[in-house]
């Protein structure tokens, strides 16, 4: 049997396994990530060696990429622009100060290090752990002793810090000799990958969800083939920013933007369509939540297995450096002058946990063969690992906990905290399939 069709057998098992148990380790703190990275350092190189990036380098990456392109979509599609000022301030901090000066204090403490790499290709690791992963701390997220505020606020930071790192990766990329955005040049890349690739993502997804609402309204499309739709318009716009040498992710990213606002712009009447609910997305998002786990399982398997073997105490430091002071310090700044408590800025800015995007935008560093690909992997993967790991464990406890201080602190105030302003019902704020432990 040939080593392909091994990882298929491997892949499918842990699947399989998980899904029969999942209810029940959902009460637990073992979380969906935590089961499938730890199966992949399993069948990795490092134990079973039943999968490698040798002889599967094309499928992981073409996986890898799937996964980002609908989670980056669907996350976008289910984000309104009214979710951006839930609260008044939360997202519009954490995103529009916070994440800026997290890719700041990446980079700086990156300096004393990791010494081996450049000015630029430090700036990459402060770019690359700078998003995180709602689906890494699910209970964080979606716990409802949490208050509705807190959780609005991270489940729109997750589902928009990945988009908006990708600027500053490209260009990023741009400056370092030898990738191919560097031989497009600053203004080249500034031209396809970011202009163009935004313009393809805006029209294909406008034009994608204006022509779904219009044949929804004369009855033309099936409930299975609109959901069909969705990936449709994801891979679409991707693949035509990659074929004009653009950036398929900051497509997919805007076209999720204009695909949502086109379904909520052009509503359909009431009576068209047999339907309880609009769930355009959900099979998108399903896919989506099973391209996320098995690739965190192949993470596992060709990243953080061999990365265990070469570990450095600089390398450990960072990642925890990177998961508490370059995500909460920034946090506590941007939240300055926000009325929160300390418990709350505390709990915002622990639960910044880094997954998907982080390992894919590691990836795409390894095809652009840049000099420092090792040590920026490394890095990556220990940071990944770490956060897989505290996240998930404390991520029920620490929702408990923190909705406990809630309701005690509010009795003792004899008044509504600043943490219980009303923030609209979002998409976002469900618990979808990405999120599920």
């Amino acid at each position: 049997m040939s080593s392909g069709a091994w990882t298929v057998v491997a892949v499918a098992g842990v699947t399989a396994a998980y899904a029969l148990g999942s209810r029940r380790l959902s009460t637990t703190p073992v979380t969906s990530a935590i089961v499938f990275t730890g199966c992949g350092i399993l069948i990795g190189p490092a134990v079973l060696d039943i999968v490698g990036i040798e002889h599967d380098s094309a499928p992981l990456t073409a996986l890898l990429e799937a996964a980002l392109t609908l989670v980056l979509f669907t996350d976008a599609m289910t984000v309104r622009r009214r979710d951006l000022a839930t609260g008044g301030f939360l997202p519009g901090r954490l995103l529009g100060i916070g994440l800026l000066l997290s890719i700041a204090a990446g980079w700086l403490l990156a300096w004393p290090l990791l010494p081996g790499l450049t000015a630029w290709e430090l700036a990459l690791v402060g770019v690359i752990l700078a998003p995180t992963d709602a689906a890494l701390g699910k209970s964080a997220m979606s716990d409802p002793q949490v208050p509705a505020l807190v959780r609005a606020g991270l489940n729109v930071e997750s589902g928009l810090n990945d988009g908006m790192v990708l600027p500053f990766f490209v260009v990023f990329l741009a400056a370092i000799p030898g990738t191919s955005y560097a031989h497009e040049g600053v203004a080249g890349t500034f031209w396809r990958s970011l202009l163009l690739s935004s313009a393809l993502g805006l029209l294909v997804g406008g034009c994608g969800g204006r022509l779904l609402q219009a044949a929804r309204a004369r009855g033309w499309v099936a409930p299975e083939w609109r959901q069909v739709l969705v990936l449709a318009v994801a891979a679409g716009s991707y693949e035509l920013a990659v074929i004009t040498d653009g950036s398929g992710f900051i497509a997919a990213w805007v076209a999720g933007f204009a695909f949502g606002y086109a379904l909520r712009r052009f509503p359909v009447a009431t009576g068209t369509e047999p339907r309880s609910g609009d769930d355009t997305s959900e099979f998108a998002e399903n896919l989506a939540g099973l391209l996320a786990s098995v690739s965190l399982m192949l993470f596992g398997a060709v990243l953080l297995g061999p990365t265990l073997q070469h570990l450095t105490w600089k390398i450990v430091l960072y990642a925890v450096l990177s998961l508490t002071v370059v995500r909460m310090l920034p946090v506590a700044v941007s939240l300055l002058g926000s009325g929160l408590r300390p418990p709350t800025v505390a709990y915002i800015g622990w639960f910044g946990p880094r997954g998907l995007a982080s390992v894919v935008l590691a990836l795409l560093v390894v095809e652009e063969h840049v000099p420092g690909t090792q040590e920026i992997g490394r890095v990556v993967a220990a940071t990944v690992a770490l956060s897989v790991l505290l996240h998930g464990v404390s991520a029920v406890a620490l929702a408990e906990r923190y909705g406990a201080w809630f309701r005690r602190a509010g009795a003792a105030a004899g008044r509504e905290l600043r943490e219980g302003a009303v923030a609209p019902e979002s998409p976002a704020l469900s618990a979808g399939p990405r999120a599920t432990r």
